[in-house]
């Protein structure tokens, strides 16, 4: 049974995640904490963060994860396999028609209407991550706040966006510095 949910979980993951990655998190999460009950949000988070380390799209590496994680390497087969199917199939169609019809106006409008509502699902996304990030507990409330998840952000947007640094530097920046304080500052 619990295969079958992993398949089907991420095969709804997989059809409607459109605008890759970033889109997929709220996708992966309703799966995965709401419905199922398979993660924490703090699961969650930690989950993002470990499919971002690792080479290959975050969807794919979030339904291996999970589904190591809940039915070891069979479910991990599965989930993925759920993932990948419907994209499989969708991308073949849509080379198809793409190729066939990519000069009609209502499918430039189409493909148009979709960018605003894949920047909101991605934009929804980085809140369910950035909250947990500066809150403990993902608790929002003033004395939950911690600073220096706040400052790593910030400092490490200005590396990304002002000076184009390359994000694994800036990552490896950030865990040095969270060595450093925890050896030095605790």
């Amino acid at each position: 049974m619990i295969y079958i949910e992993l398949f089907l979980a991420f095969l709804q993951i997989g059809a409607f995640s459109f605008g890759g990655g970033y889109a997929a998190m709220p996708l992966i999460q309703a799966q995965v904490i709401d419905k199922y009950g398979w993660l924490t949000v703090s699961d969650f988070t930690d989950l993002i963060t470990i499919s971002q380390m690792t080479p290959g799209p975050i969807a794919i590496n979030s339904a291996t994860f999970v589904g190591n994680q809940i039915a070891g390497i069979p479910g991990a087969l599965v989930a993925t396999l759920g993932c990948i199917l419907p994209s499989c199939i969708f991308v073949t169609a849509l080379a198809w028609l793409y190729s066939k019809y990519r000069n009609l106006i209502m499918l430039q409008g189409i493909l148009e209407s979709l960018r605003p509502a894949v920047v909101a699902m991605i934009a929804a996304a980085g809140i369910t991550i950035l909250l947990p990030a500066f809150f403990l507990n993902s608790q929002i409330q003033l004395k939950s706040f911690q600073i220096r998840p706040v400052l790593y952000f910030l400092v490490s947007l200005i590396l990304l966006r002002k000076w184009k640094l390359n994000p694994i530097i800036v990552m490896v920046l950030c865990g040095l510095i969270e060595v450093l304080w925890c050896l030095f500052c605790q």
